[in-house]
């Protein structure tokens, strides 16, 4: 393992894709860096996730520019990680007027946005272009408890927290007449899922319940758009497998009494040859088994990541 975040050393650039999957729903994708969704009415666009930076949104907007000249009035956050919500400001030219997050998504906010503004920045520079532009954090200007319907127009939208997973406040945009779903992190596809700040325990159950939805498309936090229901469903069982099998190692390690880094270890044993070769998996595993190792002892909510405890953390786990 490098001396460095993994991640820093990640500098290729992606390739960004705008995949239409109806009339009123498209995804913009990269490769297995962080997705975005876009919704498009009759008379405003939804746009979910914003991308790092008001710089970086850019190339979204363009995109969307390209396929409709409607004011983007709601900005949605599936969660309150920087990579995802600090281009928002990008979205207020283009008449954004709300952004709208869950409950748990706000209180997140509140407890450790800025210091998790700060943490993601520095682990993955590449994934924050123009950092100078972001003018601080993104703070909701609606929030909703479980689920709050939107009419663009004739077309519904729902945005749902079905339970927690990739974080505790984790929010889905559904579009009940065409079944397609943006999922935010709660489903990874080919890459890495990151668990830093998860809720291990609940969160395949609440795969199981975005699966009973039957997704007929499904845009995940990262990889490719899925075009089908079968499709859907093996980035569900992707996302699953990857939760189970590193929550079960770190469980049994922490029975045993083995100390962070020799679980470090065991998970990459079981791990390594299922996911080893995914995008961000060597970013992404040193933070899920230290959230893994902590709930497996019994703290339920996740300690907070600074700069500096990111540091002490990969420095713990050097071979």
């Amino acid at each position: 393992m490098s001396k460095q975040f993994a991640s820093k050393g990640d500098l290729a650039e992606k390739k960004t894709t705008f995949t239409k999957l109806s009339d009123n729903a498209y995804a913009f994708t990269a490769e297995g860096d962080p997705n975005s969704g876009v919704i498009i009415g009759d008379d405003a666009v939804m746009v979910i996730d914003t991308t790092a930076t008001p710089v970086m949104a850019q190339q979204l907007i363009g995109h969307i520019r390209e396929v409709t000249d409607k004011p983007i009035k709601y900005v949605v956050l599936s969660h309150y990680h920087a990579v995802r919500v600090l281009g928002a400001s990008a979205y207020f030219a283009e008449g954004a007027t709300e952004i709208i997050a869950s409950r748990g998504t706000w209180e997140l906010i509140v407890e450790r946005g800025e210091a998790d503004m700060k943490s993601e920045i520095e682990r993955f520079p590449r994934l924050f272009q123009a950092v100078e532009s972001i003018p601080g954090l993104t703070w909701p200007t609606m929030v909703f408890e479980r689920e709050l319907t939107l009419h663009l127009g004739k077309l519904e939208v729902k945005l749902m927290h079905i339970g927690p997973g990739h974080t505790k406040g984790d929010t889905i945009a559904w579009i009940p007449s065409q079944k397609i779903c943006f999922s935010g992190d709660l489903v990874e596809y080919n890459a890495g899922v990151y668990t830093g700040d998860a809720q291990l325990e609940e969160w395949p159950a609440t795969l199981e319940a975005l699966r009973a939805m039957k997704p007929e498309k499904l845009v995940p936090g990262r990889g490719p758009a899925l075009e089908s229901n079968a499709d859907a469903n093996k980035a569900i069982d992707y996302t699953r497998k990857w939760v189970t099998d590193l929550f079960s190692t770190a469980k049994a390690g922490v029975a045993a009494g083995k100390p962070l880094k020799d679980i470090f270890a065991d998970t990459r044993k079981v791990m390594d040859p299922v996911f080893g070769k995914v995008f961000i998996y060597e970013h992404c595993l040193p933070f899920d088994v230290t959230r893994a190792v902590d709930e497996a002892q019994g703290i339920k909510h996740p300690r907070i990541w600074t700069a500096e405890r990111d540091i002490e953390m990969w420095k713990s786990l050097q071979d």
